[in-house]
């Protein structure tokens, strides 16, 4: 049967939109199918005819006909016609679909070791163990760039897989971190990733055997222990004070040849945001040598370093020879527009690359579209208006601190990262803040409280709070802390059950 219903009754054209008119047809038509205006099987009329209806020019319709065409909601029958038909309606509609069993009838590895912290939050306000506000860069000032690789491929026809392509953004990508970090870089050297879990997977495959041990700071970040403890490392942990990991503590109770690997970050310890001072950087790089271990070393925090003298890396003192170093790239933009990047000698990421092949490639035209920004000097401009904006919501997430929680507490404004960790003076149980806070709409995650016999802290991120959201989740969560600390059914310092 042919259509006995008028195109204008289900097709309106708002030439006001920035969508072309082609594109309203097709979205317009998919509708229509779907709501059974329109019936599979039904024969359209002839573009001329439609164009007549609709008063558009044929090449519209043709063009959106197109389009329909190759998402599968027409069929153009050879000397017959075009059928409409509808790709979402199963074929085998009057089968009865089961659904899988609850529990599998087969036996599979379960691995307890890679349980995720992070937990489900409906709260208004949500505290983060340290991100950036990715509302301070606007979307669409990064989707133009992306959109710009877009349409140039689609103009040259070339495929987004080009070697010419990952090159561009890799000598993109060291010759800004050449600028930023004082590194004399060439890309052979450089290994892009996605994601921080993809990169930790991949070195610990390459670096790991069951039963090696490695070393990571005191109450340190849980994705690396995680990742390396999977693989089979024994994780020992290493204490830390005001000038970072104690290096003498390890010679004092490890020998030579028995530590495979050093997992730290020097620039901004997680979770107590201290530095390595530069005694110990030197006294970590002369051990490794005579220990035969190497460092690894995350520096996915120097982008929000706001301390003038930047400190030498580990990396930029050794050379590479013992240390491979793990870093990040405009973790101030949208998650989509982030990198992870591996610096090491060139054979080990020549190992690492065959990896991305089961970890996930990173995307080839994202990874232009960033190049672009580094080579426009966009980059730049974003970096400093975020920092801009991160001094200041440090400087104010301190004074509130201090004036909401006066005295009842101990902090240090971080030289760098996103994060403050905060002491408290008194012992209380923190889940029992946790649980105060949520009442009153504030979400403080798991992974933000520390506490043990001598320890009890947070680790509170406040760069992704506006003025205002922080001034009112900061008094909230005093009033929480206040309100539990006043009801608190005796004196003492572990008077909690």
């Amino acid at each position: 049967m042919g259509i006995n219903i008028p195109f204008p009754s289900f097709i309106h054209i708002d030439r006001r939109k920035k969508e072309p008119v082609y594109m309203q047809i097709v979205y317009q038509f998919i509708n229509a199918v779907r709501s059974r205006v329109l019936e599979s099987g039904d024969q359209l009329p002839g573009s001329r005819i439609i164009a007549k209806e609709l008063k558009l020019h044929r090449k519209t319709i043709v063009a959106a006909l197109a389009e329909l065409q190759e998402q599968g909601w027409i069929n153009t029958r050879p000397n017959i016609g075009v059928f409409i038909a509808n790709p979402e309606v199963s074929a085998v509609r009057n089968e009865v679909f089961q659904q899988p069993p609850q529990k599998a009838t087969y036996n599979f590895r379960k691995e307890f070791i890679l349980d995720s912290p992070s937990e489900e939050n409906i709260s208004s306000y949500s505290f983060t163990d340290g991100t950036a506000d990715y509302r301070i860069v606007k979307p669409e000032e990064l989707v133009r760039f992306y959109a710009s690789v877009l349409k140039r491929k689609k103009q040259t026809g070339v495929l987004l897989n080009s070697t010419k392509d990952k090159v561009f953004f890799k000598d993109q990508l060291s010759y800004y971190l050449n600028i930023t970090r004082g590194f004399h870089l060439s890309r052979k050297f450089l290994l892009p990733i996605a994601g921080m879990e993809q990169a930790l997977s991949i070195l610990a495959r390459l670096l790991i055997n069951s039963g090696d041990i490695v070393l990571v700071e005191e109450l340190s970040y849980f994705l690396p222990n995680m990742v390396l403890g999977q693989a089979g490392a024994r994780i020992k942990t290493i204490p830390v004070d005001e000038n970072g990991m104690n290096i003498d503590f390890i010679e004092e109770n490890f020998k030579a040849g028995e530590i495979r690997l050093v997992y730290l970050n020097p620039t901004c310890q997680y979770p107590t945001g201290v530095q390595l001072s530069e005694t110990r950087k030197t006294q970590l790089l002369d051990l490794a040598e005579r220990y035969n271990f190497i460092v690894i070393e995350d520096d996915t925090d120097f982008e929000f370093s706001l301390t003038k003298n930047k400190q030498e890396s580990l990396f930029r003192k050794n050379g590479g020879n013992r240390v491979i170093y793990l870093g990040s790239f405009a973790r101030f933009l949208l998650p989509g527009f982030q990198m992870n990047f591996i610096i090491a000698p060139e054979d080990l990421l020549h190992e690492a690359a065959k990896y991305l092949n089961i970890y996930g490639k990173p995307d080839v035209m994202m990874e232009k579209a960033l190049g672009e920004i580094i080579h426009q000097g966009d980059i730049h401009r974003y970096q400093r208006k975020s920092k801009k904006v991160i001094a200041e919501r440090k400087e104010l997430f301190a004074g509130l601190l201090k004036t909401y929680f006066k005295d009842k507490i101990e902090f240090d404004v971080p030289k760098a990262g996103l994060a403050f960790w905060i002491e408290f003076k008194e012992f209380f149980p923190l889940t029992r803040l946790q649980e105060k806070a949520k009442e009153k709409d504030v979400f403080i995650p798991g992974i933000c409280l520390y506490q043990n016999r001598r320890l009890t802290a947070l680790r509170l991120g406040f760069a992704h709070f506006n003025q205002a959201e922080m001034e009112e989740v900061v008094e909230l969560l005093a009033g929480a802390y206040f309100e539990l600390m006043a009801n608190r059914p005796c004196s003492g310092k572990k008077s909690f059950t």
